[in-house]
């Protein structure tokens, strides 16, 4: 069995224990700590002399992003230590990058620490790493630089730049298939991305490395694949089968490819632990994206998680093909039950959502889901309905945007356009807002909004069901005005009024915004429109202001939220 094997034995093994059966948990919280456990014992290469070292998955970081929830591999480590009824003291003495996997060392016995830190500052370390990279010309190299952040990332600056630091990388070729080329890497220092700007740096930036532009891949192809000791032990990580497919043309994961499909869901298991486990956070979130289909290198499909089920989405022929082996793997992840969309590529292909062929009512894996029930996002909930046609009732991707306007909602006046169901308005209202007009065309919609705001004790809301448009027009001829506009606009609808399709219609949808806008209010615009780049959007909405005859004091792009890397939204926070 190989190392990759291993890993993701142990990875899924632990999660498919989750699944009915006697001494099945039985609270959400306690059976996602079965599904994400703190550590996996096949993760330690070794633990001797006092020391342990790990080879850690890509997607777990080295350093928690919110220190009030920790997700790192320290953390996790630690607690997994515990567990076994040992000390959890580590000490720290390097990192890698979240999405680079690879060798990691620390100090267990305190003692160490002086010996081992004197080692890693005194660069006496030996460091190897692994990287695919296309274009890579000639055989060894050295490549001398000097790094500083520049623009929101690390690239070389000249000599004279005082903010750069030195940097030396020694390159080998390992192997070349090609244009491809894996390359063996010796690092005499360490700076924050040094293997990643160099290499982007000489034109050959690293294959799926989405900061530095480099070419398609499933996952970062860097690996730390060697830590060596000063009079001391040598540790290796073996390289990732991931490595070997992508050098052989392989720029995606094929979902006909159960081992390489395996691969991607236990990289998904490891990268979303944190919000796994934030079911048991002190404001629960219970419902997040598992895996985001091309963002993260596996076209054509994404999951999601709602409390105990799963949702998957197919898109395209090949999915389709292997719908089966995609339910199985994601059936033998644990989870109580999984669900099917089956979705068009396209936003404008017209297809009946209620159909059982194209969203079946039923789990498709595992047992049923109720017919409605509670999820957790921060705190709030949220009624859901898994088995309703192609939506739920929540848009996941909004998560950390709801929570910005719930941040910001206190004492406004706030009004919601394009509702859907209120959860942008029961953030609002959750966060102290003075009124929330929850405005959408579908009864349906609203009435479930309705629900949202009583499960959440927030009930006496004003829910209007009119034409959005329409209804932008009534308020400004009523002179009606809000702290914080909010639209979320589908891609393409129509009502008996109007024909929607976004692009330059974003004009004059963003001046009737800007025109029931406030002085100094916030106006939070937002597209799912695959088609329209960012800068085409920032364009539209420019143009709208002068249309209102306003003056936007700033226009911010929210980023996305981290279960959805490489969905590239369009969501404009403005000021006015």
């Amino acid at each position: 069995m190989s190392r990759d094997d291993e890993l993701v034995r142990a990875a899924l093994g632990a999660v498919k224990r989750a699944g009915a059966g006697e001494g099945e948990p039985d609270t959400l919280g306690a059976r996602r700590r079965v599904l994400f456990p703190d550590f996996e014992e096949a993760w330690i290469l070794a633990e001797k002399g006092g020391l342990i070292a790990v080879d850690k998955p890509a997607g777990v970081p080295s350093q928690a992003a919110d220190p009030s929830w920790p997700d790192d591999v320290v953390t996790r480590l630690g607690r997994f230590l515990e567990a076994r009824g040992e000390d959890g003291y580590l000490g720290v003495h390097q990192r890698l990058d979240r999405d680079t996997s690879g060798v990691l060392v620390f100090a267990r016995d305190k003692a160490k620490n002086p010996a081992l830190a004197d080692q890693f500052e005194g660069r006496r370390v030996d460091k190897r790493y692994l990287a695919c990279v296309r274009g890579w010309k000639g055989g060894a190299k050295t490549l001398r630089h000097r790094l500083a952040k520049v623009k929101g990332r690390v690239q070389p600056v000249g000599k004279g730049d005082r903010r750069g630091k030195r940097a030396v990388t020694h390159v080998e070729v390992a192997a070349r298939r090609g244009d491809r080329a894996l390359l063996a890497l010796r690092i005499e220092t360490g700076r924050t991305h040094q293997i990643r700007a160099q290499l982007a740096a000489v034109g050959c930036p690293v294959a799926g490395d989405a900061i530095y532009e480099g070419p398609a891949a499933p996952r970062l192809m860097l690996h730390a694949a060697a830590l060596g000791l000063e009079g001391g032990p040598r540790f290796e990580a073996p390289t990732p089968r991931a490595f070997d497919a992508w050098l052989a043309g392989q720029d995606a994961v094929s979902l006909e490819d159960a081992g390489a499909l395996d691969d991607a869901l236990a990289r998904a298991m490891q990268g979303r632990w944190g919000l796994g486990r934030a079911a048991e956070a002190p404001a629960p979130t219970t419902a997040f994206r598992l895996l985001n289909g091309e963002g993260e290198g596996v076209p054509g499909l994404a999951v999601d998680v709602y409390g105990e089920h799963l949702v998957a989405h197919l898109y395209g022929a090949e999915a389709l093909r292997a719908e089966d082996g995609i339910l199985d793997a994601l059936a033998g992840l644990g989870f109580a039950g999984v669900y099917v969309k089956r979705r068009p590529r396209q936003a404008n292909e017209i297809v009946d959502p209620t159909r059982c062929e194209i969203a079946p009512a039923g789990p498709v894996r595992g047992r049923a889901a109720p017919e409605e029930f509670e999820v957790r996002e921060n705190g709030l909930r949220f009624p859901v309905r898994l088995g309703d046609g192609l939506s739920t009732g929540v848009f996941l991707d909004q998560r950390d945007a709801r929570a910005r306007v719930r941040a910001e909602a206190g004492g406004r006046r706030v009004l919601n356009l394009f509702a859907y169901t209120g959860p942008f308005s029961v953030a609002a209202a959750a966060g102290g807002a003075r009124e929330v007009a929850t405005v959408d065309v579908s009864a349906p919609a609203l009435q479930r909004a309705r629900e949202a705001f009583a499960a959440n004790g927030l009930e006496g809301q004003r829910v209007v069901r009119e034409d959005c448009f329409a209804y932008l027009k009534k308020l400004g001829r009523r002179g009606e005005r809000f702290d914080l506009v909010i639209a979320d606009p589908p891609t393409y609808a129509t009502t008996k009024k109007t024909r929607w399709k976004s692009g330059k219609q974003w004009v004059g949808l963003a001046a009737s915004c800007f025109a029931v806008a406030a002085p100094g209010a916030i106006v939070l615009l937002s597209s799912n429109d695959g088609r329209m780049s960012m800068g085409r959007f920032r364009r539209f909405v420019h143009e709208g202001a002068r249309e209102a005859g306003v003056k936007l004091r700033q226009v911010k792009e929210l980023p996305e939220p981290s279960d959805f890397p490489g969905s590239a939204p369009k969501r404009l926070w403005i000021r006015l």
